[in-house]
């Protein structure tokens, strides 16, 4: 498959994000699995990745690690936390090298950068190498979390995407958008189309972790939920069509 535009050309008309960063979750790269890697899922992912980059979108990933390893999960009892969640940053290097596999089995030119440091098999991240492999049209996956214990990769998602500016940072999952309450054990949850940073702080409705959502506010880089497992939402996303729920400062 030939590789998608460069981002150094102008997106296509009526791509509303130039550039943003897309949350994925551990979990989904496991897709029906108990556990590890679903391969069929990984390669949807990545086809709805490429869809975005044909659009001339710069497109940057966060990958999670619970598939794997969970800092706080029950494979971690008895375990340092700060052991443990370095555990757990080694898996999202897994996942992010495995996504790296499938985006470059259909000729996408992609970069795997870690917050640690393993050069035989990553670059270190470096913010503006990070920036400027994205204008060069690559994909970006960062891997290794923030590269400190105690944080989530919800965390290290909004950081990176401060980092490289993204438009949006995208969080992936698999529900439509945000519920009041758990969609999946609650049919009368209800979805919210438009939330507030402060509203999504106060009620605990779990878009992303505190920290991160509070990144985002005081940075006001709006957040997209959306589901992943509907095919072409990451593009109408990015052409402004209302899919999920859109977190914003609702000025």
């Amino acid at each position: 498959m030939a590789e998608p535009q460069s981002s150094t050309d102008e997106p296509s008309p009526g791509v509303v994000y130039r550039r943003i960063l897309l949350k994925l979750s551990g979990e989904a790269m496991k897709g029906s699995l108990k556990w590890g890697i679903d391969r069929t899922q990984v390669d949807a992912f990545a086809d709805e990745v490429i869809e975005a980059r044909r659009l001339g979108v710069q497109v940057a990933l966060v990958i999670g690690g619970g598939n794997i390893f969970r800092g706080n999960s029950r494979a971690a009892e008895g375990m340092n936390r700060a052991a443990a969640d370095h555990i757990g940053m080694l898996a999202t290097v897994i996942n992010a090298l495995t996504f790296q596999g499938a985006l470059e089995q259909r000729g996408v030119e992609t970069r795997v950068l870690s917050a640690i440091d393993m050069p035989a098999i990553c670059e270190p991240f470096i913010r503006r190498r990070a920036i400027r492999h994205l204008e060069r049209g690559r994909v970006v996956i960062f891997g290794g979390g923030t590269g400190n214990p105690y944080f989530t990769t919800d965390t290290a998602a909004a950081l990176r995407g401060m980092e490289i500016e993204a438009d949006i940072i995208l969080k992936a999952t698999r529900v439509d958008g945000v519920y009041t309450a758990d969609p999946e054990e609650d049919p009368s949850a209800e979805m919210l189309t438009d939330l507030t940073f402060d509203e999504v702080i106060q009620r605990d409705l779990r878009v992303m972790d505190t920290s991160a959502v509070s990144l985002c506010r005081d940075q006001g880089i709006p957040i997209g939920v959306f589901n992943l497992t509907v095919r072409g939402n990451v593009a109408r996303i990015v052409r402004g069509e209302r899919v999920g729920t859109l977190v914003t400062h609702g000025d």
